[in-house]
């Protein structure tokens, strides 16, 4: 397999021009221009894409799993996001999907509405169970999960720690398949097709298991022309139904690839939906400084309109937002899941993380409390003197993010053209 990287997004130098694009779009301030080439601090991204997303040269793309990578196993198991519903016409269903992926080299597909329902009823009783903290957060997206020990360490503890539907599915047939198949576990390889990159992260470096049940992760970008070149629907039809019946499709479950689908099958809880990563901070902001206790649950996706809208998708996610509606429009809101099966499964913590969610903070400005505390008296005193322009002129996302360069010994003053200017 591919050696594990810490962040799966690379910029390819030859097409980075240097503009500020995805400096000044990055949440976290994880990127700046050097030399004229955008570069990435590890310790600061979240994996989120949204350089991805705002770079007009198409210079930073994901690393995620290649099909080259499946054959170091002899099983092969996909578990496809819901999101991949929405990526097709309206006349290709599910079912054609699911079956054209074992056409592509799968041994085993396993649909993920069905998780995805029973995740979203093991949060009804977590809340129904644990009255504080408030407001709990839905830990689904793992790039709020990241986000969040970034940027709002102290809201570690209201992390839902229900591991998210890719991961219980996983769990599921790593137990089973090896006994059953009579092969080694290694020998199987259970890969999640993903819509955004922070699900390779999540998988080789998990914020709350010791290690992910998934091999890896194969992006949408990646598995779409593929499935395209084996799609037929009209043939195989009985065995398209004896593989996938419809009654294990989920409605559901399939709702939760858009935002609010989660908080959608609630009842009795009160509870806010938010997409997009800038409504996400703000929220995480308000629920930081206490001023939504009054609430139960926050569900919140990074990305415009939930996994729908993720950017290693190809459909425009309006597109795929309206086919996914009409795909849980037709299946309605009849269960799947067995209420003896959900219960079994949460009391007995299979569904739960094996450690918490803990904070990660920044190395300090300096092992030595004392220099630590010089150091960020300069660096205040270096803020004050720079324009507050925060145009990214310098190379960095805004005036006090390069005063914060600077004293760490990764900028200089200079770097600053009104500060240039003035010196000359």
């Amino acid at each position: 397999m591919t050696p594990k990287s810490r962040h799966p997004l690379s910029i390819n130098e030859e097409s980075c021009v240097g503009c500020v694009h995805c400096l000044v779009n990055c949440p976290t301030k994880a990127i700046r221009i050097k030399n004229g080439k955008a570069r990435l601090i590890n310790e600061l991204c979240i994996d989120c894409g949204e350089c991805i997303r705002f770079c007009p040269h198409g210079a930073i793309d994901s690393q995620t799993t290649s099909f080259s990578d499946l054959s170091a196993f002899q099983y092969k198991v996909a578990i496809p996001t819901t999101v991949l519903y929405g990526q097709f016409d309206y006349n290709v269903r599910p079912n054609d999907i699911l079956f054209a992926l074992r056409r592509i080299g799968f041994d085993q597909v396993y649909e993920l509405s069905s998780i995805c329902e029973l995740t979203n009823a093991a949060l009804e009783e977590y809340l129904q169970d644990n009255p504080k903290p408030r407001p709990l957060i839905a830990s689904t997206c793992p790039v709020v999960v990241r986000l969040i020990q970034r940027r709002f360490p102290s809201l570690c503890e209201h992390i839902v720690p229900i591991e998210p539907p890719r991961e219980i599915a996983a769990k599921i047939l790593r137990a089973n398949l090896s006994r059953v198949l009579k092969i080694p576990p290694t020998d199987i390889g259970i890969i999640h097709i993903t819509p955004c990159p922070a699900k390779m992260v999540s998988i080789n470096f998990p914020a709350s298991l010791e290690k992910s049940y998934l091999d890896g992760a194969i992006s949408i970008r990646d598995i779409y022309k593929p499935i395209c070149q084996v799609l037929r629907r009209n043939e195989d039809e009985a065995i398209l139904r004896h593989l996938f019946p419809e009654t294990l499709l989920s409605g559901i479950g399939i709702g939760t690839a858009l935002s609010g689908g989660e908080t959608r099958s609630l009842k009795n809880h009160r509870t806010i939906a938010v997409s997009g990563i800038q409504d996400t901070i703000r929220i995480l902001n308000q629920a930081e400084i206490g001023l939504l206790k009054d609430l139960d649950l926050l569900e919140c996706m990074v990305c415009p309109d939930g996994c729908v809208g993720g950017p290693l998708v190809v459909e425009n996610r309006f597109l795929a937002k309206s086919r996914i509606l009409g795909l849980v429009s037709a299946l309605g809101d009849r269960t799947v899941v067995d209420n003896a099966d959900i219960n079994l499964l949460f009391h007995k913590d299979f569904l739960s993380f094996q450690h918490p969610v803990k904070p990660l903070e920044m190395p300090p400005l300096d092992a030595d409390p004392g220099q630590a505390i010089q150091k960020a008296n300069r660096r205040n005193d270096l803020n004050k003197r720079l324009p507050q322009k925060d145009c990214g002129a310098c190379g960095a996302p805004d005036c006090r993010t390069l005063a914060d360069d600077i004293v760490r010994g990764e900028a200089v003053l200079a770097d600053c053209p009104f500060m240039s200017k003035e010196g000359k």
